[in-house]
């Protein structure tokens, strides 16, 4: 078959290349008692959209560090029609797509359904309402991979935070006393997939994780693969903007590596199962594999050889079965 990358033998062996801050468990020890100081403050307010008799909706809202406050869809099956308001539920979370939203709420009926309460959250500051608390209320949209990257202070990195958020909505939802803790799992694709791998790492009550064509991996082989572009183009902008000769490149990758999926990997407790098409020239699937080959908990892999950074037929399904398992 055609190659975009490394075979998949070598794949499953790849290492990843963005160097790993010496500071890096640290920064994220650090982080993690930074979101215990902060208060969530979480709010369900009911949403008729889709309320049937066997499912209500909610706009959950819940506080994030630096006070922002952080939205997600939130379903799950009606309390009064489980026949036992003591009975508790597994949960899943789900997060979007790069710039996205979590979108509308009749694709998400499915899962209270069956038995799930089910969260999505808009990620602060890109399509959705989720607010940036940096220096504006609103939407940014994109540039987040970069944004904090000439702060002195690398804990203004703006994935940092949305990292964190992650961890928050897991928290907040394995609260609610409808939910069993102890059967939660996470999926998204793309930036979605890689905030599965953040959730999973840094919450480790996390039981199951299904990533899908994982962004935010291995910074350094995106640039030298000359992949640079489409979704990762603001890291060409930046070096073209402000560092033109590539003379801080060391470090603006060292930076990056706090916010390097890879290197959260290995906090991972997760049973993962994570999706890869082996064309994908959005996110190469050794940057993929420069996470999942880090992760010692037990994992597998589902290949797409002729696919690219696109819908992989039988997925959804596959994550649904998956998550049935909690």
């Amino acid at each position: 078959m055609p190659l975009i990358d490394l075979p998949l033998a070598e794949l499953r062996r790849y290492p990843g290349r963005n160097p790993r801050p010496a500071d890096f468990d640290a920064y994220w020890n650090a982080a993690l008692r930074e979101l215990d100081a902060t208060d969530p403050r979480p709010e369900l307010r009911p949403n008729p959209i889709v309320a049937t008799d066997s499912i209500e909706a909610f706009d959950l809202w819940f506080t994030g560090v630096g006070g922002a406050r952080i939205y997600a869809k939130f379903l799950r099956p009606k309390i009064s029609a489980a026949g036992d308001s003591a009975k508790k539920f597994p949960a899943v979370l789900h997060f979007h797509g790069y710039a996205g939203h979590s979108g509308d709420w009749v694709d998400k009926l499915g899962w209270p359904a069956a038995g799930f309460c089910f969260a999505s959250m808009d990620c602060r500051g890109q399509g959705g309402r989720s607010e940036d608390s940096g220096q504006v209320k609103g939407t940014t949209l994109r540039g987040h991979i970069v944004r904090g990257l000439d702060d002195p202070d690398a804990r203004k990195l703006a994935f940092r935070q949305i990292f964190l958020d992650t961890a928050q909505l897991a928290r907040v939802v394995m609260s609610l006393p409808e939910v069993d803790a102890g059967r939660v799992g996470c999926f998204g694709n793309s930036q979605g997939g890689a905030l599965t791998l953040a959730c999973a790492a840094l919450e480790p009550r996390i039981q199951r994780s299904a990533p899908v064509y994982p962004f935010l991996c291995d910074y350094r082989r995106v640039w030298e693969m000359d992949q640079a572009k489409d979704a990762y183009e603001e890291l060409r902008l930046f070096f073209r903007n402000f560092d033109p000769r590539h003379e801080r490149e060391e470090e603006i990758f060292t930076k990056l590596g706090y916010i390097d999926c890879q290197h959260l990997a290995p906090r991972i407790k997760a049973e993962t199962l994570m999706f890869t098409g082996l064309m994908d020239t959005i996110c190469p699937p050794s940057s993929q594999f420069a996470a999942f080959n880090k992760i010692s908990a037990k994992k597998d892999v589902v290949i797409y050889p002729d696919f690219t950074h696109e819908v992989l037929p039988g997925q959804i399904d596959r994550t649904f079965s998956f998550m049935r398992g909690l």
